[in-house]
């Protein structure tokens, strides 16, 4: 994995790089509370409420050369305990085994402060988009599956002035562990299978999306 620099720093500095197993689906607003109901009745602490989430994310990019791809990193506060920020870089999907069962790919993980975004511009990131995410999290043993309605801002910054980007919901069920546990996918598979036909989740190969092939 080819890093810039200063994420090199980062992990000499003791930010062990882990791996992201990772499922992703989407389900329309109108049949989202039948899946928080299923979630609920599968996952962890059944008979508590589903915790919330209300984030804003701006997503960094800061360009290589002809030698290095760019790096991009998610840089995500909580609007409901603002002192709460945290950086994330993701390495490139490893799609190349078919055999597994979802998406793989390396991360690197840390809690920052409000100041982070001042140093991402000084040293040379410039943020590429930004949104709001708002939904539910659960969580069943490692396994953690998000449920995320996406709005875009109509003006930079401005977290009040709020547009719904689809009709949809984004769910995501991910595992965030050392390398070379393979149990998980399989482990993802069996839960992904407790969704249906609500939600499909799938691995999925964002090369293409961002390539539209």
């Amino acid at each position: 994995m080819n890093l810039e620099p200063s994420l090199h720093q980062a992990l000499k500095g003791g930010i062990a790089p882990l791996q992201e197993h990772l499922l992703q689906g989407s389900i329309v607003d109108t049949s989202k509370d039948y899946l928080i109901n299923r979630l609920r009745g599968l996952c962890d602490n059944a008979d508590s409420p589903p915790e919330t989430f209300l984030d804003h994310e701006m997503v960094f990019h800061m360009k290589g050369n002809q030698q290095q791809q760019p790096v991009t990193v998610h840089l995500r506060h909580s609007l409901m305990e603002t002192e709460c920020w945290h950086l994330r870089y993701v390495g490139n999907a490893e799609m190349g085994d078919k055999s597994r069962h979802a998406l793989c790919r390396s991360c690197v993980d840390m809690g920052v402060s409000e100041s982070i975004v001042k140093y991402l511009n000084e040293i040379g990131f410039k943020m590429d988009f930004e949104f709001v995410a708002k939904g539910y999290f659960f969580h069943k043993g490692r396994m953690k599956v998000t449920v995320s309605k996406l709005f875009k801002m109509n003006q930079p910054g401005d977290v009040n002035n709020l547009e719904p980007i689809t009709l949809s919901c984004l769910v995501e069920l991910s595992v965030v562990a050392p390398t070379g546990q393979e149990q998980i996918g399989e482990d993802m598979k069996n839960f992904a299978e407790q969704l249906k036909p609500l939600v499909q989740l799938e691995k999925v190969d964002h090369r293409k999306l961002q390539t539209g092939t």
